[in-house]
C-alpha cells in the first residue's frame, strides 16, 4: 500500500476511491499478523473492524462520513471499550469486560475512526520499557533487542510499525512521550483536563492524561480536536473550548517565539552525547529561523522525580485499592477466609512492580510518614508549577530531552528499580506542573536509534505547542 504522511492525504485518497476502508484495515490487519513478534496487541478485533470499515466506506460514497473516517486506532489496555476486554495489562483483571466505552474512544467512535484492537503496556501503566505487562515485554520494531518505552510501549509500536496510523495511550509521567522518543513519533501529552479521564483506568489521577501517537503533527492534533473537551462523566475535565487545532498548523503568521532551553543539555553527564548533539542542532535550526533562544536553569529539578514518585505511588496505592477478588477480576482459589482472599488474590494477581508501588504509596501515606513525605512532596509539587510557568510566563517554550538515553536493551535495567526510575528523569516535570508536553522525532544515534526532543508550553497552549512543533518537524 501507498505510504502516506498524513491522514489527510490518505483521505483524500479515500474520497476519490483511489482506496477504501475495507482495503486499509486489511493491510493493517496483515502487518499485525506479520509483526506478532513484537507484541504489541493484546486483542485484535480482526471482524469488527472489517465490518465498521465497510460501514465507513458506505458513508463516504454517501457523503455522510465523520471528520476521521478512514481513521485506523489502536487503544491502549487502560482505556474502556464496550464489550471488550479491559485489562490494564495485569492478571489482577482477568477476565473482565468493559461495560461502556471511555469518552475519548466514544468520540473517536463518533467521528468514525476504525478501532482496530487492544495494545499491550506495562502494568496499569507503571513503567518506563513496557517490560512489566502480565502479557510479555513489547519489543521495539527498530531493534528488537531493545525495549519501546513505557508504560504505552505497544501504542507506540503499533504506529510504529505500521499496525494503525494512530493510537491512544496514557502519561502519567513521560508513558507518551517517552516511547514516542524510543519510536521515532510524535506523542503528545495535553494539559492535565484537557481530554476527559473518563473510561480510563486510573494510576495517579492528579497526573494522568489521555494522550496521543502518530507519524505525523497534523494527525495528533486532528484526533485531538476530536477527542478534547467537556464532558459531564468527568468533574475533573475543563470545559474550555476547543481551538481548531488543525487550522492553527498552517497559520503563517510569522511570529518569532521565545525558546528557552535547559542548561542540563550542556552540563548533565547522564545525557547520551548524540542526544546532547541532536538537540542542540535543533536549538541552531529554531535560531536560524527567526527565534530568540535562551540557556536557562531549572534550580528544582533533582526535586521533580523524587516528588513525583512520592505522590504518584501514594495515589495508586489508594487507585489500586478497588481490585481485592471480590468483585470482578481474579481471584485466588487457594483461601480460607475472607483476609486470605484479599491477601493472596493481590498478591497473585498484581505484578512485582505494582506491588513495590503499592507498598511505597501505602508508606508514604501512613500515619507516621504522611507529613514527612506526602504533605511535604505536595508543597513541592505547586513550587515546582509556580516556578515552571513563571518560565513560561517569559518564554513560549521550553526545549528538552524526553529520556537521557535512547530505548536501552530488554532486561537492562529490570534488577535496579532506581536506574529505570531515572528513565523518566526529563518527562515527569510536565506531569508534575500539569502543562501539556509533546515528544517529536530529532534524529537518531550511531545505532540507528530514534532521538525524541521535548517541547513544553503553558496550561491549553496546545495550539501554538502543535504550530512550533509542525514547524520543527519541518526544519532540516
Amino acid at each position: 500500500m501507498k505510504t502516506y504522511a498524513t491522514f489527510r492525504e490518505l483521505q483524500n485518497d479515500l474520497q476519490h476511491g483511489t482506496i477504501t476502508c475495507h482495503e486499509l484495515v486489511q493491510y493493517h490487519l496483515n502487518n499485525i499478523k506479520s509483526k506478532a513478534h513484537l507484541n504489541a496487541f493484546l486483542s485484535v478485533f480482526e471482524t469488527e473492524a472489517l465490518e465498521r470499515a465497510a460501514a465507513v466506506d458506505k458513508k463516504i460514497k454517501e457523503g455522510k462520513a465523520g471528520k476521521l473516517a478512514g481513521l485506523v486506532v489502536g487503544i491502549k489496555d487502560v482505556l474502556a471499550y464496550k464489550d471488550h476486554p479491559l485489562q490494564a495489562s495485569s492478571r489482577v483483571l482477568d477476565g473482565f469486560i468493559s461495560q461502556f466505552n471511555a469518552t475519548a474512544v466514544q468520540r473517536l467512535i463518533d467521528e468514525d475512526a476504525i478501532i482496530i484492537g487492544r495494545q499491550n503496556c506495562d502494568e496499569f501503566a507503571m513503567g518506563s520499557s513496557n517490560e512489566n505487562s502480565a502479557f510479555g515485554p513489547v519489543l521495539n520494531e527498530a531493534d528488537n533487542t531493545r525495549v519501546p518505552g513505557g508504560s504505552s510501549g505497544g501504542s507506540a509500536v503499533a504506529v510504529q510499525a505500521d499496525m494503525c496510523q494512530v493510537s491512544l495511550g496514557s502519561d502519567t509521567g513521560g508513558s507518551v512521550r517517552q516511547p514516542a522518543a524510543f519510536c521515532g513519533l510524535v506523542g503528545l501529552k495535553p494539559t492535565y483536563s484537557r481530554i476527559s479521564r473518563f473510561g480510563l483506568v486510573a494510576y495517579g489521577s492528579s497526573f494522568d492524561c489521555i494522550g496521543i501517537f502518530g507519524k505525523s503533527v497534523e494527525d495528533v492534533a486532528l484526533v485531538l480536536e476530536v477527542i478534547a473537551g467537556g464532558d459531564d462523566a468527568d468533574s475533573t475535565v475543563s470545559h474550555k473550548p476547543v481551538p481548531a487545532y488543525t487550522q492553527e498548523l498552517t497559520n503563517t503568521n510569522g511570529k518569532a517565539y521565545k525558546v528557552a532551553y535547559v542548561r542540563e543539555i550542556d552540563s548533565s553527564e547522564g545525557l547520551q552525547p548524540e542526544i546532547r548533539d541532536a538537540i542542540k542542532n535543533k536549538i541552531a535550526q529554531i535560531k536560524a529561523a527567526g527565534h530568540s533562544v535562551d540557556v536557562i536553569d531549572f534550580p528544582l529539578q533533582e526535586y521533580v522525580l523524587p516528588t513525583y514518585y512520592i505522590l504518584a505511588t501514594a495515589e495508586a496505592s489508594s487507585n489500586l485499592s478497588r481490585y481485592d477478588g471480590v468483585r470482578y477480576g481474579y481471584r485466588s482459589s487457594n483461601v480460607s477466609d475472607l483476609h486470605s482472599l484479599y491477601k493472596k488474590s493481590r498478591s497473585e494477581g498484581f505484578g512485582k512492580e505494582v506491588q513495590r508501588r503499592i507498598l511505597l504509596g501505602t508508606f508514604v501515606l501512613s500515619a507516621s510518614y504522611y507529613d514527612a513525605y506526602y504533605t511535604k512532596a505536595q508543597k513541592v509539587r505547586r513550587i515546582i508549577r509556580e516556578k515552571t510557568k513563571e518560565i513560561l510566563n517569559q518564554y513560549d517554550f521550553i526545549v528538552m530531552p524526553i529520556t537521557p538515553t535512547t530505548a536501552f536493551k530488554l532486561g537492562e535495567h529490570t534488577d535496579n528499580p532506581l536506574e529505570m526510575y531515572l528513565a523518566d528523569l526529563f518527562s515527569v516535570q510536565a506531569n508534575v506542573a500539569g502543562v501539556p508536553a509533546i515528544a517529536i522525532p530529532c534524529g537518531n544515534d550511531k545505532q540507528g536509534l530514534p532521538i525524541g526532543l521535548q517541547v513544553i508550553a503553558d496550561d491549553f497552549e496546545e495550539s501554538k505547542l502543535l504550530h512550533f512543533s509542525n514547524a520543527l518537524t519541518n526544519m532540516n
